[in-house]
This record gives structure tokens, sequence and C-alpha cells, in this order.
């Protein structure tokens, strides 16, 4: 059976050197940065000084630099919420969604338990912001296991309804009294916020996201169940004449993913907000989509690519701050890294 199974993925033996791998990543980076500055140098910002600005700002102070690992987590955790899946060739656009709602469930725990210890309080945050993602992503994932709805679709739609969800209960039921001008939840209790290291704003989630990469990486290489999920990528109807469980894989496939995307949700909520807002996210589960495609799912390259991701996200509130130039500009240099990798595929990563 496990022969049958490595004949069947057809998978090649070699493997490019981590050299290869940075300078695939190098030129992306290079090329979209370039680009981009043309951009501002045409609009009539400096793109020499904006650079420089975000390189003090970021670099120029310990916790400038470690704001950089705080943005990392979501952005690793939604990576893989994507990668899972992708490896049978299933598309979860719906990491955005899923956080959100892994966000709401972790609030509602928060709000309702608030007698428990910190001990016992954040391994039940934990289950409930996996929960609240896991649930979401199985809605997708059981139309795509009874050939309903494609998977592709229903995952992005269900992205706009969580954030409606999220603000009928800040506009209503969970709303403080003490926030009238801005829509939020109370302030959490102490005990069901997660621990962060002294003077940083980095949290227990980065954990998290390093212990979801590194289960990702063994799960898919030393297992039989990342052979048979391997082994639906390639041929999902031989597979499934082998006697593998094709719906069932995708079902839980997509419940464990949502429930990854789930986990980046509440440690927003409990790690950097304290409470449930509206301004959420900040498109971390599309960044982690990108993330994701762009190194093939590649554990390694997640890692890596999440740091360059930080940093983008460094230049768009640097130069909101210094040049008066919009958040949202910084899209562009996200579309810049996406253009290059459509243009060249073998700046794609390979899945692996």
């Amino acid at each position: 059976m496990y022969n049958k199974l490595v004949s069947l993925l057809k998978v090649p033996k070699t493997k490019k050197s981590m050299m290869e791998t940075l300078l695939r990543y190098l030129v992306i980076i290079f090329f979209a940065f370039t680009v981009f500055g043309l951009v501002l140098f045409i609009s009539g910002k400096n793109p020499i000084r904006a650079y420089a600005d975000t390189f003090t700002s970021v670099f120029g102070s310990f916790y400038g630099f470690s704001e950089l690992w705080v943005q990392m987590i979501p952005i690793m955790l939604t990576a893989v919420a994507v990668a899972l899946p992708s490896k049978m060739n299933l598309i979860n656009v719906g990491g955005e969604g899923q956080l959100f709602m892994g966000g709401w469930m972790a609030t509602w725990a928060a709000l309702t338990f608030q007698g428990l210890s910190k001990v016992i309080f954040i391994p039940v945050l934990m289950l409930f912001g996996f929960l609240g993602g896991a649930l979401w992503a199985a809605i997708p994932g059981l139309l795509k296991a009874k050939k309903l709805v494609n998977e592709t679709i229903s995952t992005l739609l269900l992205n706009f309804i969580a954030p409606l969800i999220i603000s009928l209960s800040v506009f209503g039921p969970w709303r403080s009294a003490e926030s009238a001008a801005y829509p939020q939840t109370p302030a959490f209790v102490d005990a069901a916020r997660l621990p962060v290291i002294t003077g940083t704003r980095i949290h227990l989630g980065f954990i998290f996201a390093i212990v979801a990469l590194l289960l990702f990486w063994f799960f898919m290489k030393h297992t039989k169940w990342g052979l048979e999920i391997r082994a639906i990528g390639g041929n999902p109807e031989a597979a499934e004449r082998m006697g593998i469980r094709l719906q069932w894989y995708i079902l839980i496939v997509l419940f464990i993913a949502g429930g990854i995307a789930g986990l980046a949700g509440m440690a927003e909520v409990t790690a950097i907000h304290g409470r449930l807002r509206i301004g959420l996210s900040q498109g971390y589960g599309y960044k982690g989509f990108l993330l994701s495609w762009i190194t093939g799912g590649s554990p390694i390259g997640i890692l890596l690519m999440a740091f360059v991701f930080a940093v983008i996200t460094s230049v768009g509130d640097t130069l909101q701050i210094t040049q008066g130039v919009p958040y949202a500009v910084i899209n562009i240099l996200f579309s810049l890294i996406l253009f290059v990798v459509l243009a060249n595929p073998a700046l794609k990563g390979k899945k692996k």
C-alpha cells in the first residue's frame, strides 16, 4: 500500500538548495520594491526617504524590530491554513473569515468564563478559537465533500459574512457601555490575555505559529495521513480506488486548516486588542493566502517570506505616518509580488 502511494505521487526526488530558494525570494522582493519605488516617485514621493524611514522605524529600535514578529504571527498561521489543504488541491481562500470567527468564538469564551484561572483560561480560549475557525471552514468542507459547491467560491464568500457577525456582536449584545464612539466589547480580564514578552507585543501566538509550521512539516512528510493527503492531491480518483476516504479527508483537512486560522484570530483578540473590535485583521488571511501560494506551501519558505511580508506591512505604516500615503497603497506592493510570480512561473515555489 505504501509503495503504491509513493508511486502515485510521482514527486521528483531532487530538491532545490537553500541558496536557490533564497535567491528566488530575493528576486521577487527586489523587483517588487523597485517597481513600487517608481510608483512612489511618479506620485511625487521620495522612495529613498520612504525606504530609509522604514528601515529606521523597523530596525532602529528593539521595539520596532519586535513588531515584525508580531505581524508574522497571523500571517504564518493563515499561510499554514492555506498550505495544508493545497496539498490535496483544495483552495482555501477563507483564512480571513476563519480568523474572524476564531476571534469571535474566543471573545465569547473570554466574556463567558471570566472566573477561570489563567492556567485553565488560555487552553479554553485556544480551544474555542480553534473551533471558531474550524467550524467555519467545515461549511465549505461539507459542501465540497458532497460535491455541491467548489471550496474556492464558498470559502471566499464566507469571508464577507464573518465580519458582519463581528459587527452585529460589537454593535449589539457585546457592546461595551464605555465605548460610545467606537463599538467594541468590554476589555478582557487579565486571565484571558495571552502572555507577552516584557517591553514588546510578542505573545504566545508566536509559539503557536512555529508549532503549526513544525507539525505541518512533520505531518506531511512522516505520517501515513500526510502521504494519503498528497496521494489525493496527485490523483484523487486513483487514491479513492485504493481505499482512501476522499470525502472524509476533504472535511477533516479543511476543519483543521480553519482551526489554525482561528488560532490567529484568538491571538489577535486576546493578546493584541484585549477585546473584540471591528478592525480585527489587516487582511492577514489574504496575505497568508498569497504567502502560501508564492512558497508552494513550503514551511521554511513560509517562515522566511512571512518576515518579508511583515516588513512590507511596516512600509505601509511608515508611509502613512511620514509621507501621508494611505495605508491601502501597500496593496500595490503585494500585487507586484503576485505579478512577478505570475509572470515567471519559475519563481513560484513547487508543491511537494
